[in-house]
């Protein structure tokens, strides 16, 4: 398991169970002392049971991100409730970190299977990660993007793409 996805195992492992949020690591990885946006995913045997991230950094590195994202996917997301400490046993995890979002000019820049998709009108703002089963075309990232946002299919959006290194 690499330590990116390790960190967001033990940390919501520890989090579900003792209702703490572990240390940082004392020995960081190359890739946590970065400072990117991270979601971190978790499926119970093969279905979506969590995932909560953020676009951009919001702490000093990605262990702190992946150890915030966790905690948050595994009691915060709004579809599901917080996962309980019987079902640990039945999850898996994967740890996206993303790269920054750059301006598209149109979809005729984006591709879904390489690239995550934001869509933004105003301050209302829709993200979806790349490579996702069933997501085959630059016009549904962007309607289920629209959706998550509250946007309208009308009102016109600024889009953003991003790239992202998934661990599992």
């Amino acid at each position: 398991m690499h330590p990116l996805v390790a960190l967001a195992k033990n940390t919501i492992e520890k989090y579900v169970k003792d209702g703490k949020r572990p240390a940082l690591p004392k020995t960081l990885t190359p890739e946590m002392k970065e400072k990117a946006g991270v979601f971190v995913s978790i499926h119970k045997l093969g279905d979506l049971r969590g995932c909560i991230g953020t676009f951009e950094p919001y702490t000093k590195n990605v262990a702190e991100e992946i150890i915030t994202n966790a905690v948050s996917a595994a009691t915060q997301d709004p579809r599901f409730d917080a996962i309980t400490p019987d079902e640990l046993k039945d999850l898996d995890y994967s740890v996206d970190v993303l790269t920054s979002p750059e301006p598209v000019k149109d979809k005729g820049e984006l591709d879904p299977k390489k690239y995550g998709v934001i869509v933004q009108a105003g301050w209302r703002r829709g993200l979806l990660l790349p490579d996702l089963e069933g997501v085959d075309s630059a016009d549904y990232q962007i309607e289920i993007c629209r959706q998550k946002g509250g946007i309208g299919p009308d009102e016109p959006v600024q889009l953003y793409r991003f790239e992202v290194k998934r661990y599992k």
